[in-house]
């Protein structure tokens, strides 16, 4: 019997370990009615329509006067023009009975006419034979199919592309720079060709099984996740021929009109943003054709009482839901939270101010509400609006929220202060409440509770010393060179999770208690799926600072991966970094490639390739340009204006 498929307990990176192959099939069967069913429901349509009718035809007797001054009398407001449908209310005055009358009797009649050529229509269908009936069907779907191929086929307006500045180069001058350089892309291609060989086409790969992979969050539908999210890390490695065979891929059959349910965030980051970011560095059209294709896939999902959109959707019903485990239905703040890059640069390419507006009604909302100790809740209900349980975390379920409000800022130019001046609020009682030192003089981020402060930090938290020093300049008071040193604080701690382990591999969370420090205690904490965040912060560390420590701790974690995660086919995650004799996951997850083997190459590459002052990076590490625009909100598109 096999393993159930994990649920995401993550923000940025899900899904975490997993045990075995997933509980459901890589392709689930697709029930068709037959045309004899379909008949049935159209015949089942029609008789419900004009025998439940007769229960909602107006009774004047059931109508009840109201003493509103006038003797108004509140009835269904009927449109002639648009059938009878109750489209609202409207009064009438008590005093001119006649008129009521006449128009209750309108009403009725209008009512009886519409049923009566509903049951002529009834009759009609039972008069066809089945082939006639069946021909109808295929006409029908016919236009659907056309209609939905117009759209997907549409020609988006032509808007000035940002300057395409340093996508390749960054070569080292340091000759054992260079080699390390080289030893990441050598690392990245034994990944991509093993995918290429056992895993094309499906989500991920299974290095040892040697066979595709899939989670939850991607459906059931093969649709490429690892090339999507691989892409412009190839790009920038100069592997072209690689490249193109993802572009022939996606090119030939990555289509998002199945019947599968997937993750709206980590679509999002992975794949929308892996387009556009494949679209910006290599200019092919194709790319920006179906990020905007399967952006629109993704709108039903902001069809709440709210606007916060749900945490799944079916990209073929557009039926959507949250997770069960979620606090009683809510929405999580990392993944709603982590929308805006991506849809912003949506509406930039388009001309639809669409995607802008949905991303600015959650920004609206989260700023008229309450917020504990000024921190912000992990969880909102979409039907409510209110805060669900009050966790809150800058690892697992909170981080890219924060992340995306200093990149919303950065990607302006610089000039969406709105955006800023959150993400400024919220590091103040980030810092106050949830950063501590430990006894051993490290520091770290912890989480809020039930009302306490939980000593414990997350692989996913590292990325934070990454976001401090990013967001420094620009910070208020004057306090850049803190800020540049707290991020290098965390970075120490990080590596500390890392260097502590038997592996050199850091674990998936680790505690601060007592005499512990920077250790995971309980085994299902022990594990490393080849996260990136901790390499994320050296990153940025060394593009901020150059200082060498940075370049040494990522090389040692490029050397523990290759150690123990490489195998034949590919790479895996570990199940305990403490145990000198690992044993694999035989995941190798498509973030891999987006992130740690990127952030890796970048770390040893020049600034000069993607320099941080023309790109800003997603939470999956894809680059997507600054748009130098004296308003964030509008684009050089005319359509936009």
């Amino acid at each position: 019997m096999t393993a159930p498929a994990l649920l995401p307990l993550s923000g940025r990176r899900i899904p975490p370990l997993n045990l075995g192959p997933p509980s459901f099939p890589h392709h689930r069967a697709t029930l068709r009615l037959s045309e004899k069913f379909i008949l049935l429901l159209i015949l089942s349509a029609f008789i419900t329509l004009c025998f439940g009718a007769f229960f909602f035809l107006p009774d004047s007797s059931k109508h009840k006067r109201f003493d509103l001054g006038l003797e108004d009398v509140l009835i269904p407001h009927v449109d002639a023009g648009k059938g009878a449908k109750d489209t609202g209310v409207f009064l009438i005055h008590g005093p001119d009975e006649h008129r009521h009358r006449e128009e209750e009797e309108r009403l009725r009649n209008k009512i009886r006419a519409d049923h009566e050529k509903a049951l002529e229509e009834a009759k009609e269908k039972l008069r066809k034979s089945r082939e006639e009936i069946r021909a109808e069907i295929q006409t029908e779907k016919s236009k659907v199919a056309q209609a939905m191929k117009i759209k997907e086929t549409r020609v988006l307006p032509p808007v000035p592309v940002p300057q395409r500045v340093g996508v390749t180069g960054g070569d080292p001058e340091d000759t054992e720079i260079r080699k390390k350089r080289e030893k990441i892309k050598e690392m990245m291609k034994h990944a991509w060709d093993n995918y290429r060989t056992y895993g094309w086409g499906h989500n991920e790969l299974r290095p040892i099984a040697r066979k595709g992979h899939s989670t939850n969050i991607f459906g059931s539908s093969q649709m490429g996740a690892t090339i999507v999210d691989a892409l412009d890390t190839l790009y920038i490695m100069g592997l072209h021929d690689e490249f193109m065979d993802g572009q022939r891929w996606i090119e030939d059959n990555l289509d998002f009109s199945v019947n599968s349910e997937v993750s709206v965030f980590e679509v999002n980051i992975r794949f929308i943003g892996g387009l556009l970011a494949a679209y910006y560095l290599s200019g092919e059209e194709i790319f920006k054709t179906k990020a905007v294709q399967l952006a629109e896939k993704l709108l039903p999902a902001f069809n709440t009482p709210t606007g916060i959109p749900w945490a799944m959707v079916n990209l073929k019903s557009g039926v959507g839901r949250n997770w069960g485990w979620a606090s009683a239905g809510s929405s999580i703040l990392a993944e709603f939270g982590t929308l805006h890059m991506e849809f912003v640069h949506l509406s930039y390419l388009t001309g639809d101010l669409t995607y802008y507006k949905k991303v600015m009604h959650i920004r609206k909302l989260l700023q008229k509400m309450e917020r504990p100790n000024g921190l912000y809740p992990n969880y909102l209900n979409p039907r409510t609006g209110r805060w669900g349980q009050y966790h809150t975390s800058v690892g697992g379920l909170g981080d890219s929220f924060y992340e995306y409000l200093l990149k919303a800022w950065l990607m302006s130019d610089k000039t969406d202060h709105e955006a800023r001046r959150m993400y400024d609020d919220a590091v103040e009682a980030i810092e106050k409440h949830l950063i501590k030192k430990s006894r051993g003089g490290l520091v770290f981020i912890g989480e809020w509770k039930n009302g306490h402060l939980e000593r414990k930090m997350g692989h996913l938290a590292c990325f934070a010393g990454g976001m401090f020093a990013l967001g420094a300049d620009g910070s208020r008071k004057d306090k850049a060179g803190h800020y540049l040193e707290l991020g290098a604080e965390i970075a120490r701690t990080c590596h500390e999770s890392y260097d502590r382990t038997a592996l050199k591999l850091g674990p998936e969370s680790f505690k601060f208690d007592g005499a512990v420090e920077a250790v995971a205690v309980r085994q299902a904490e022990k594990y490393y799926i080849l996260r990136p965040e901790v390499i994320e912060t050296y990153w940025y560390l060394w593009r901020f600072t150059h200082d060498p420590r940075y370049r040494q701790w990522g090389w040692e974690a490029a050397l523990a991966i290759e150690k123990y995660c490489r195998v034949s086919g590919g790479f895996s995650g570990v199940k305990d970094v403490y145990s000198l004799t690992p044993t694999h996951d035989d995941v190798q997850q498509s973030f891999f490639l987006a992130e740690t083997l990127k952030y890796l190459y970048l770390l040893f590459s020049g600034d000069d390739l993607l320099p941080l002052d023309h790109w800003v990076f997603n939470t999956e590490a894809h680059p997507l340009p600054v748009l130098r625009l004296a308003n964030t909100t509008l684009s050089g598109n005319p359509a936009v204006r």
